[in-house]
């Protein structure tokens, strides 16, 4: 039977190879990258641009959306009553696998390219972005609502989240071109960068790409000890915070 194997594999797969070729070939009707896929954040790290492009089979009926998406995170959004002179959170609800960076292009508005069906089930724009509520959060279902526009408006405020849709420009026939601005506070983490392809309002193809946004240098020294010796860096922080106001208060002894 063992000299039987390797013969029968190579049947099998010159049978596999003829399936595939007597096949109609797909086209490839999405192609996009991104000019980097790596967001290195420095000490001197003040925001970044990147340039995602591709090619499309026939932009005269077909059009582009991009979403990007940061690293999904749990959030609390509290609200605040005066009680007594005093303001005090009164009421509260928790968000589960929030992303923390939502921003979207598009070649024409999406409205006209797009169905509400096919807007709400790839969560393209902000009116479509599902926040999952928690368990254990003590909200009334009809509060849901304003404490999602809270928490939304609250990211688009901080420049994490767009209420704008980029434009995707095309140029030259085929090719097509976007710009992604990434703010000095983005968070660090993976990210998703995903090109839609749009056909008779609904996605008929997509192409998903990693972004990697990392610290580098002594910043990322300093937050790994941060994180990994917090009581350690409270002290060191502590101490060096004591040095420095000694210092100053001998040195203007000495003016």
């Amino acid at each position: 039977m063992r000299r039987w194997f390797g013969p029968i594999c190579l049947v099998a797969a010159l049978w596999g190879m003829g399936v595939a070729a007597s096949r109609p070939a797909a086209a490839q009707g999405l192609v996009a990258d991104l000019s980097s896929h790596l967001i290195a954040i420095t000490t001197d790290f003040t925001g970044q641009e990147l340039l995602l492009f591709g090619t499309l089979d026939d932009p005269s009926r077909q059009d582009v959306v991009v979403v990007v998406t940061g690293p999904q995170q749990t959030v609390t959004v509290r609200q605040k009553k005066e009680t007594l002179g005093v303001w005090i959170n009164r009421r509260f609800t928790t968000f589960e696998q929030v992303p923390t960076f939502y921003r979207v292009a598009a070649s024409n508005p999406l409205a006209e390219i797009l169905t509400e069906r096919a807007l709400d089930r790839g969560q393209i724009g902000l009116r479509n972005l599902e926040l999952s509520q928690a368990s254990g959060s003590n909200t009334f279902r009809e509060e849901l609502e304003r404490f999602r526009e809270a928490f939304i408006r609250r990211q688009v405020e901080s420049g994490l989240y767009a209420d704008q849709v980029d434009p995707v420009r095309f140029v030259g026939g085929r090719l097509f071109r976007t710009t992604i601005g990434f703010p000095a506070n983005v968070p660090t983490g993976q990210y998703i960068v995903t090109a839609y392809l749009v056909e008779n309002g609904d996605i008929v193809d997509a192409q998903t790409t990693p972004l990697i946004i990392s610290k580098l240098g002594i910043g990322a020294d300093v937050s790994v000890f941060a994180y990994r010796q917090s009581l350690l860096y409270g002290i060191v922080a502590v101490v060096i915070a004591m040095m420095a106001g000694w210092t100053a208060s001998w040195i203007f002894r000495r003016l």
